[in-house]
């Protein structure tokens, strides 16, 4: 009986973006399941909790699972420590990851090779489309916390997390307070 492969897109998913979306899609076509694992990143102030981020990926995920319904299945799932440990305890073959430059796939080499050696864990990368490259959750969390037109969010998140994303700016998160009140450095 031939093995099935299953997959862990991990991340932060602070927020959740098209560019993330596009990652899942091309990954369920090249896994028997994914599971995208929203975990903590401890070098960031998190502006979603994890529940908050996991209800958003449920909810998205399970709009792109009904336009293409015969592609692998996905879940998500929240997770703590290391995504390496993390993905040895739900039987992963791999870990799906998304590049959008050569600055990421500097890292996200660097990245595999460690969890190859550590934990005999391999890497598969998915380029990320075009109008995806230049896409980050930091990013958006700048554009939320210093824009005053946030109608720009509209072509790099889904309408979900553009709303949840003008409620945290209007209730005055502290995270994209910070980033308001950090000076902006033009080089």
């Amino acid at each position: 009986m031939a093995k099935r492969h299953l997959a862990v897109f991990p991340g932060s998913f602070d927020p959740i973006t098209f560019g993330h979306l596009d990652v899942i899609a091309r990954g369920r076509r090249l896994f028997d399941e994914l599971v995208v694992a929203v975990g903590r990143n401890p070098g960031k102030d998190p502006l979603f909790s994890v529940e908050e981020r996991v209800e958003m990926a449920e909810t998205l995920v399970r709009e792109l699972v009904k336009q293409r319904p015969g592609d692998a299945p996905v879940s998500v799932r929240a997770f703590g420590g290391l995504t390496v440990d993390f993905a040895k305890s739900i039987g992963a073959a791999a870990l799906l990851r998304g590049v959008r430059n050569l600055s990421d796939l500097q890292y996200e080499v660097q990245q595999a090779v460690t969890n190859r050696e550590v934990a005999d864990l391999e890497t598969a990368f998915v380029v990320a489309g075009q109008s995806f490259a230049y896409t980050s959750s930091s990013l958006i969390r700048q554009i939320t916390a210093m824009g005053n037109d946030l109608s720009a969010l509209n072509s790099m998140v889904p309408p979900l997390v553009a709303e949840k994303l003008r409620e945290k700016k209007a209730q005055g998160h502290p995270v994209l307070l910070r980033l308001t009140a950090d000076p902006v450095v033009e080089g």
